[in-house]
């Protein structure tokens, strides 16, 4: 059986300010044609479909038009779970009458999971869907007393075990942390102050299990447990990520092989780092101008306008970082005793403590020229 692995495609999100539903859009063609040229027996989405639980009307279009040529132009079974960003009452609408379409949505989690069974030439394979789902839920729903993700899904796993067909060809599909994984700055905590990670040796049973919820394509342990990683790079702490889609490779026994597919975006992630002047001089190795930016700027002195210049060389920078300024958010130690400095001494404290490098002595001249001329001009000398 060949399984096409997604997740964490996040329609609708907006990334500093731009809304990505055309770069989004340009890479689900991508997934399609892959579909396309690939047949694979069924597509896997493993939560966060959306950006948002209340997601905007492009985003649920976009879905709808890319679910329609999957189903319809392809007819391939495509099985969705609901991530932490979803809505599962929303998500699950309608899921019943989608069924005859061969589109499984389950956006609630339910006590009994019911496989989802697919054949191929050798017999079933039986997907079971496990959205995401606070421990709450799982508390309330299995009557036992359990307060952390990693004790929630050790009881679902037991429960699902329970009436697995060990015998059978096994995948499960969640959206979760997996202990091993490695995160990326543009995932929401699944919990706040508390752990939030799992045991993946409670996967152990399964042939293969999906992940979502991680943007970093990765496996955990060997080829059978794998985050697909996000549809696209959504911070730039994932700059230097390459995404990819898994497709694996199931023979009769269960056993597994992943080959990975990489899709180009409309525009990639970059980051910059460098002089001003370099910056400007535009790019040295054939990278786009049109990619989302993120620079670095070494220069120390104040540039007016900064944003302004280097976005007349790449037009879609979206942040410019200056690292030899402190952050507002750190905690100057303000001299005690600057009501008895006079304004050079001031104006040196200033600097250090914005720049952490102590003012030269040229520099401290220079000011004292400027202060001096400035005096003379307000006393009309």
């Amino acid at each position: 059986m060949r399984i096409l692995h997604t997740s964490d495609w996040h329609l609708g999100r907006i990334f500093h300010g731009v809304h990505l539903t055309e770069d989004q859009a340009y890479i689900l063609e991508q997934l399609v044609e892959l579909i396309k040229d690939r047949k694979p027996d069924v597509i896997l989405v493993a939560g966060d479909i959306f950006d948002r639980s209340v997601p905007p009307v492009e985003a649920v279009n976009l879905l709808d038009d890319t679910l329609s040529k999957i189903l319809m132009d392809y007819k391939i079974p495509t099985i969705m779970i609901s991530g932490n960003h979803d809505s599962p009452d929303r998500v699950d609408f309608g899921s019943r009458l989608m069924e005859e379409s061969k589109l499984h949505i389950i956006g609630r989690y339910s006590r009994d999971i019911k496989p989802v069974v697919i054949q191929d030439i050798f017999g079933p394979v039986y997907f079971y869907p496990l959205p995401y789902v606070e421990p709450a839920i799982v508390r309330e729903s299995m009557g036992v007393e359990i307060h952390s993700h990693d004790e929630a899904m050790h009881v679902i796993m037991d429960n699902i075990k329970s009436t697995m067909k060990m015998d059978k060809r096994n995948v499960l599909i969640t959206h979760t942390f997996t202990a091993g994984g490695e995160a990326s700055e543009s995932e929401r905590p699944l919990t706040i102050g508390g752990s939030s990670v799992v045991d993946a040796t409670y996967f152990n049973d399964f042939n293969y299990v999906a992940l979502g919820h991680l943007h970093r394509p990765q496996r955990i342990g060997g080829d059978n447990i794998r985050y697909s990683g996000s549809l696209m790079k959504y911070s730039f702490s994932e700059a230097a990520q390459k995404k990819n889609i898994p497709i694996i490779e199931m023979d009769e026994k269960g056993n597994v092989s992943v080959e990975t597919v990489e899709l180009k975006p409309r525009r990639d992630l970059r980051c910059i780092e460098g002089h001003l002047e370099d910056i400007l001089k535009g790019p040295q190795n054939g990278e786009s101008r049109e990619d989302y930016i993120m620079v670095t700027l070494k220069d120390e002195g104040a540039i007016l306008d900064a944003m302004g210049k280097v976005r007349s060389i790449y037009p879609n920078t979206l942040h410019i970082e200056r690292p030899q300024f402190i952050s507002a958010n750190t905690r100057l130690n303000v001299d005690s005793n600057f009501r008895k400095m006079d304004i050079s001494e001031l104006f040196s404290s200033f600097f250090k403590q914005v720049t952490d490098i102590e003012m030269s002595e040229e520099q401290k001249t220079a000011f004292s020229d400027m202060v001096s001329k400035l005096n003379n001009s307000l006393r009309g000398e």
